[in-house]
């Protein structure tokens, strides 16, 4: 069915969600033409909005959307009486293997919806949650606001990982320090107009000479770290400009020898949907291990700038090895951290894998932060995958699921 009214027999669990009134919004799914309204809803709740072209080219130049054709919606929107959109999540398909055995995944982006209809908005949750024919659901973006409903909904915690810290290299110190102290307002009490401009002068020019000592510590810690666990290595170390032929014969050789891990399908095809914009954009890194013509490892990079600090930021989002080890990201990581300080970047993070105690990301990054709440959540929809899926072995999540780089 295309929509449906939600009444009060359309509840999708006591403990979260109020009863709708028989005048309560409309759940319908979502189509192309309401691009327009969802993206003036998401931006006014400071979501990031897409282009309309790269909105439509989640689903449009998704290898595994164009295989189900009708049988996929792209999300579903919430409609007041008026016909406006009050309530917005968009569905994308991914396709992973197992065993031998192909699991369709669903994940939810930009889940958003107007202060007043909040309540009736975990309807667009648990609509794509319980999805028919969907294996698997995966989320590695929940928020504080969003962990309760995830978590209610049956969802549980990825095993492997740790996905509330991050590890991170400070690559260019002072420009980073400069940025992290421009943003300090010591000042606690109110202000006439005009006197914040004043102070922040002058709390720059009393601080500045405190930028300098507070980089030098931070690169004596960070360089000390960097040098003892960053080891040398004769592998051969190349960038590529885009993903050509040899990542389908990399894939090919991954799932062959990794059949107990479940892996998102990495052929080049799908590699190239998910990273086209940030291509595009020149904002990713792709840089391989290499033996002759074959990639033996490789990883990938994402490059982002906070527009409200001016950090710039480079993220690990993916690393594949076809022996299933770190020994390689040794050499790929010491190659991105001196291309992020030729660049001026000013951190290299990463979150997720690793990062467990004496793991190689918790051994190899001089620091860590915490994050405000666990972003990686499942749920498997049949026992025996959820079974299976208990096992962190069966696991090699990173930031390529579900929507975190797209």
């Amino acid at each position: 069915m295309d929509s449906e009214i939600i009444g009060p027999d359309r509840i999708v669990s006591t403990k979260i969600v109020q009863k709708e009134t028989r005048h309560g919004p409309k759940l319908r799914n979502a189509r192309l033409e309401d691009y327009d309204q969802i993206a003036s809803l998401e931006s006014r709740f400071g979501l990031a909005v897409k282009p309309y072209p790269e909105w439509v080219h989640l689903w449009q130049g998704n290898p595994v959307y164009r295989n189900l054709k009708t049988d996929w919606p792209i999300g579903w929107v919430l409609e007041d009486e008026d016909g406006k959109i009050v309530g917005s999540m968009g569905n994308i398909p991914f396709l992973y293997e197992l065993e031998g055995r192909r699991i369709l995944v669903a994940s939810g982006h930009n889940w958003v919806a107007d202060l007043a209809y909040r309540s009736a908005s975990l309807l667009l949750l648990h609509r794509l949650i319980t999805q028919p024919y969907v294996d698997l659901y995966l989320n590695n973006t929940v928020s504080d606001n969003s962990v309760t409903a995830v978590t209610a909904l049956g969802c549980s915690r990825v095993p492997a990982g740790i996905w509330d810290e991050v590890g991170y290299w400070i690559t260019n110190y002072l420009g980073c320090f400069q940025s992290i102290v421009g943003l300090k307002n010591p000042f606690a009490l109110p202000l006439r107009q005009g006197s914040w401009t004043h102070l922040k002068a002058m709390w720059a020019r009393f601080t500045k000479p405190l930028r300098y000592p507070l980089s030098g510590t931070a690169f004596l810690k960070g360089s000390h770290l960097t040098e003892t666990s960053m080891r040398k290595s004769d592998a051969e170390v190349k960038a590529c400009p885009d993903f050509d032929e040899r990542f389908d014969i990399f894939w090919e050789d991954l799932k062959r020898n990794n059949p107990h891990i479940l892996l998102a399908v990495r052929t080049r095809e799908v590699l190239g949907w998910h990273f086209r914009h940030a291509l595009l954009g020149n904002r990713l890194w792709i840089v391989a291990v290499v033996d002759g013509p074959r990639l033996v490892a490789y990883a990938i990079f994402n490059k982002t700038l906070n527009p409200r600090s001016g950090v710039k930021q480079v993220k690990l989002v993916d690393y594949q090895s076809l022996d299933n080890s770190t020994s390689l990201l040794e050499p790929l990581l010491a190659w991105t951290l001196s291309r992020c300080r030729s660049e001026g970047v000013h951190m290299l993070e990463h979150t997720g894998r690793w990062l467990e105690r004496g793991e190689f990301i918790d051994t190899a990054a001089p620091y860590r932060r915490k994050l405000s709440t666990w972003q990686y959540f499942y749920r498997a929809n049949n026992p025996e995958l959820r079974k299976r899926l208990s096992d962190k072995q069966a696991w090699a999540p990173s930031l390529f699921d579900s929507d975190a780089s797209l």
